[in-house]
């Protein structure tokens, strides 16, 4: 299926049809090691941030944070309709197993600038954790890791258009504007009731284990060459959304089970 072979219900704006994704791949694929860059750069100024905050008092940064949340809620929302549109539009038409193995989500009306404008979001999307060391909060190892991972997973995987990226973007969009959204509310100062932070984390659990249902699909289908995507590609996911299931699975009863007061948390 090629991009001129959509018939798309849906109003194609003009910045997402004159996408050059062709540059946007080619450029990934000149650059997605720089990721490692930002993620080392990233270590240093949060790990050397908190040493420089230790003897400091803590920045409030309320409406600066306001902001931020504001404007990645609005993002991910956007991205979560726009995304979720062609996904919808894949399984009525295609079936799910097209929609894990089509690579038409990279090249597709619509998608190709939000699946480009995903994993290039995953670079100043870090800038979540210096609100964390500046306010002087708990950073805990799931929030630092999995910021990192996901950016060098992301370009990684973009610059191959590996199988089963519609899932995962779509996915992490929709979690996102929810998580978003959340903090958004929470740093303008909104009573917001217990349970949405529970159904945060619940959906957060949800998608890493779509995520490893989806690479294990992959995998299969990738065996009878329906799915186009590579062993090493496949494990790296895999170790990641497993990683990933198991510690948010922790977080959520050591936060909402366990009866320990939740940390706040910032992360997919």
């Amino acid at each position: 299926m090629n991009a001129t072979e959509f018939q798309l219900p849906l109003t194609e704006y003009d910045f997402e049809r004159h996408f050059d994704e062709r540059f946007a791949i080619e450029w990934m694929q000149g650059n997605w090691k720089k990721s490692f860059l930002f993620g080392a750069v990233y270590v240093v100024l949060v790990f050397g941030g908190q040493h420089f905050m230790k003897e400091r008092q803590k920045f409030d940064l309320r409406r600066v944070l306001l902001l931020w949340s504001l404007s990645l809620a609005i993002f991910s929302i956007i991205g979560a309709v726009r995304t979720g549109c062609f996904m919808l539009y894949m399984l009525r038409t295609s079936g799910f197993k097209q929609s894990v193995c089509d690579q038409s989500f990279y090249y597709g009306p619509i998608s190709k600038f939000w699946a480009c404008a995903f994993v290039l979001s995953k670079a100043p999307e870090l800038g979540d954790t210096m609100f964390i060391v500046l306010r002087k909060q708990r950073l805990i190892f799931l929030h630092w890791y999995h910021h990192i991972t996901v950016l060098v997973y992301s370009w990684y995987s973009y610059k191959d258009q590996v199988a089963g990226g519609g899932w995962f973007m779509t996915m992490n969009y929709t979690v996102h504007a929810l998580m978003y959204s959340y903090y958004a509310a929470r740093a303008a100062g909104l009573c917001v009731p217990k349970p949405c932070a529970i159904i945060i984390t619940s959906s957060q659990i949800a998608q890493m284990a779509m995520g490893l249902a989806v690479s294990a699909l992959v995998y299969q289908w990738m065996q009878d060459g329906d799915c186009p995507s590579y062993t090493d590609n496949i494990v790296w996911a895999s170790l990641m959304y497993l990683s990933y299931l198991l510690l948010f699975s922790s977080f959520f009863y050591q936060s909402y089970v366990k009866g320990l007061k939740p940390t706040s948390i910032k992360t997919e």
